[in-house]
């Protein structure tokens, strides 16, 4: 949105919102008008997204997975591992709090004398 003065990018901005359908406004009137940003750039691809470590998800799961001796995972052990990278990668919401969960109920088990 650089590219227009403050009022023109707002114009254009309400003009982009107003042509949409309702249910695509209450969408981003869900997640705020305000940070709402209709010109911006698309992301990267899924399969050349990376994370802050500048890993792909590829690279993160095989790594993780080459932490594990092969008889104790499965195909299912695997692709759960791929789609909560994947999920952590792009920031959803749903991922952050399976693993939000998962790193607070190691603790209570571990404060708790279990062990996992």
């Amino acid at each position: 949105m650089s590219e227009f003065s403050p009022a023109e990018a707002e114009a254009r901005k309400k003009a982009v919102f107003d042509s949409m359908s309702p249910r695509r406004q209450k969408h981003i009137l869900k997640k705020g008008y305000e940070e709402w940003d209709p010109f911006q750039e698309p992301q990267d691809p899924i399969d050349i997204r990376k994370d802050k470590t500048k890993r792909t998800t590829q690279t993160l799961v095989r790594e993780f997975l080459q932490t594990r001796k092969l008889e104790e995972y499965s195909n299912e052990y695997g692709r759960g591992a791929f789609e909560i990278c994947l999920g952590i990668i792009n920031n959803d919401e749903r991922f952050k709090g399976m693993y939000e969960f998962s790193c607070w109920y190691y603790d209570l088990l571990k404060k708790e004398g279990h062990e996992s």
